[in-house]
Order: C-alpha cells, then structure tokens, then sequence
C-alpha cells in the first residue's frame, strides 16, 4: 500500500514539473504555422520529391530512403531515372548526396543532417515536424551579418543558406521595440513581418505551396507506409469490434442455457 502511494505521488510530482516545462517550450521561440496536409495528393508528393532532389539532396542525405520507394507516390522507375537520379546510378540505390562530409563541414560550419526522419524529429509542444518544416523554409530573411546572407526566424543565427531565395526572391524582416511585460526597464526587439526585398520567380501563394509540397514528401519520406498503417488499423479496429459484439452474444446464448 506504501508502495502505491508513493508511486502515485512520484508520478503527481512528474507531472507537476514536467507540464509547466512544456508549456514554455510551447510558447519560445517563433510560432509554428500550420503545414498544409499533403499526405494523400500524389500531384502534391510527386513535385515534392522533385523539390526535394533538386534543392535539398544536394548536401542533405536521406540514407534510409530509397529512388524506388518514390513508385509507392505515382511515379514510374524510368520517370525516377530520368527525372530524379542525379546523385546515385540504379533505382535501387539510397538517396544520398555526393558531397563529402568533410567539405560540408568545412563550408557550412556544420555536417548538414540526415532528413530521412526530420519530420518526426522536429515534432514538439508548438506543433507538427511538419509545422516546423514549412514555418522554417518560409521565414527566411536577408541579413548580410550573417555569412550566407540570410537569418531566420526558427533557427536564428542558422548555418544553413536559403536554398529556396531564387523562388521565394529577397525579403528583410521588419522589427519593433516594445517593453518587456516582465521588465519595465528593458525592451524587446519584437518581429513585425516581412518586406519584399526583390521578387522571386515564385508569388508568395505559389511558395508557399511549393513549400507545402516539400513539407508534405518530407512527412511521407519520415514514414511511406503511414497511409497504409492507418487504413490496416481501421480495418483491425472494425473486426476487433465485430468479434466483440459476436463473443457478447455468444456469451449471453451460452449462459442463458446454463441458467
């Protein structure tokens, strides 16, 4: 009995301390903007894994992903082939990038990290890896402090150069001062949106979109076979509750006779 009131009141006291430590997780740092769900449009998948070859397995790896895999969104093994191999020979191969890890090391300042689960890594009390994705890919701003030239809003001070720039163009970040709520005597150094700098080949709805798209293969690259798990866990939901009922009756005839 001794046991299980202390047992109860360790698990009482974990919580106690752990809520409010995700609470201010939740609220630091910038917001999260909700990423749209892509996670049944082929289209959608599809222009995400080009976007995804194109602009990110340059330095990223995604070693536990496979060019074959992408046939489970629609695409064929010659469209991966001739649309999408460019860093490996045979379809089979893994989807890794060809820079050494040295160089990037050296140029970035940092060994850029493996996205084959980032989606699933980058999920937090603010919001959905998938969240984090799009809010960070679109908050880029320019910053000619920084060495690559741009900053951001999720990751200040962020090694990583804005990949994206030539479709999303130039935008600087707008910044207020207003008090500290908790401290009168200071003051914060607050954003207040973006300024377009110089257009890019994309309008912002499209971006955005693009980035949508992006986010939504990364999420699918985190776990190809969600769609699959989830219907498979309807459908064993559905005969667990048809073998209920028929065990209820069953039970209910069997004792009746015994009566």
């Amino acid at each position: 009995m001794n046991f299980t009131k202390k047992f109860f009141a360790s698990t009482l006291f974990s919580l106690a301390t752990l809520l409010p430590a995700l609470a201010v997780g939740a609220e630091g740092g910038h917001p999260l903007d909700r990423a749209p769900d892509r996670s049944t449009n082929m289209a959608a998948l599809q222009n995400g894994a080009k976007l995804f070859v194109n602009y990110c397995l340059n330095c990223h790896n995604a070693s536990s992903m496979r060019y074959n895999r992408l046939r489970d969104i629609g695409l064929s093994e010659d469209q991966i082939r001739n649309n999408l191999l460019f860093t490996g020979e045979k379809v089979g191969e893994l989807m890794t990038t060809a820079m050494p890890a040295k160089d990037a090391k050296a140029w970035f300042g940092v060994v850029p990290p493996d996205l084959s689960v980032i989606s699933r890594a980058k999920s937090g009390p603010g919001g959905s890896g998938g969240d984090y994705l799009y809010t960070y890919l679109r908050t880029f701003y320019k910053d000619d402090t920084r060495p690559t030239g741009f900053n951001n809003l999720v990751i200040p001070n962020v090694a990583m150069p804005h990949v994206l720039w030539q479709l999303q163009g130039v935008q600087a970040a707008k910044w207020v001062d207003e008090k500290d709520p908790h401290d009168a005597t200071k003051t914060i150094h607050k954003f207040a949106g973006f300024q377009q700098v110089t257009p890019g080949t994309m309008s912002q709805l499209e971006f955005d979109t693009a980035v949508a798209d992006l986010v939504g293969y990364m999420e699918w690259m985190a776990e190809p076979a969600a769609q699959t798990r989830k219907r498979l866990g309807v459908a064993v939901l559905l005969f667990l509750s048809v073998f209920a009922f028929l065990a209820w009756r069953l039970n209910a005839a069997y004792w009746k006779e015994v009566k």
